[in-house]
């Protein structure tokens, strides 16, 4: 009942203008997905970078179930199962990003280019979909919460390699993430 799951990935490329570049970054996320992509809005005029209040500036996919495994596999490879433990949230979700879009599988086309990608996962147990409901909408306890360790832990039980490039440090009752053992207090105390 408390099992840890993907409930979404989140894949965002931002290019910041719009016009043909974003409806090529569109032709790639629906290449990887195979779903058709939503486009994003500026929120507010920024002069310096040239950008109009609700402008498309970037476009995004949400993308659930096993493909959403398959689509972070494919980009874990890419980035060689290495997270940082900044790149999770307190909340328990985690996100990343990878520099070209071909290193996960997809031919290259000189028409369309190359495009830095974002992916955010976003995880969740049975019983989390009461906080998301229209009518008698619950709270999730706090036992029930993912907190960041647990992320990480999860994480690491996944991807089935105990690595990680920034280990916490290893104070005295401190998780060892590269030993996946507890420290233990000098002098039993």
């Amino acid at each position: 009942m408390r099992e840890l799951r993907i409930r979404k990935l989140c894949l965002n490329i931002c290019v910041g203008e719009s016009g043909d570049r974003l409806t090529r970054a569109a032709k790639v996320l629906e290449q990887l997905t195979g779903q058709t992509p939503v486009f994003s809005k500026a929120r507010y005029t920024v002069r310096s970078f040239g950008i109009r209040r609700n402008e498309k500036i970037a476009v995004h996919c949400t993308v659930r179930g096993a493909k959403a495994e398959e689509i972070l596999e494919k980009g874990l490879k890419v980035r060689e199962y290495e997270l940082r433990k900044n790149n999770f949230s307190d909340t328990g979700n985690f996100g990343f990003g990878i520099q070209e879009h071909i290193d996960l599988g997809i031919k290259y086309d000189p028409s369309i280019g190359i495009y830095g990608l974002d992916f955010y996962v976003v995880l969740g147990r049975p019983g989390f979909s009461i906080a998301d409901k229209k009518r008698r909408t619950g709270c999730i306890g706090a036992k029930h919460r993912i907190s960041k360790e647990e992320a990480m832990r999860w994480f690491q039980q996944k991807v089935k390699l105990v690595y990680l490039s920034e280990v916490l440090a290893c104070g005295v009752g401190e998780w060892s993430w590269d030993l996946g053992v507890r420290n233990p207090a000098p002098f039993g105390g």
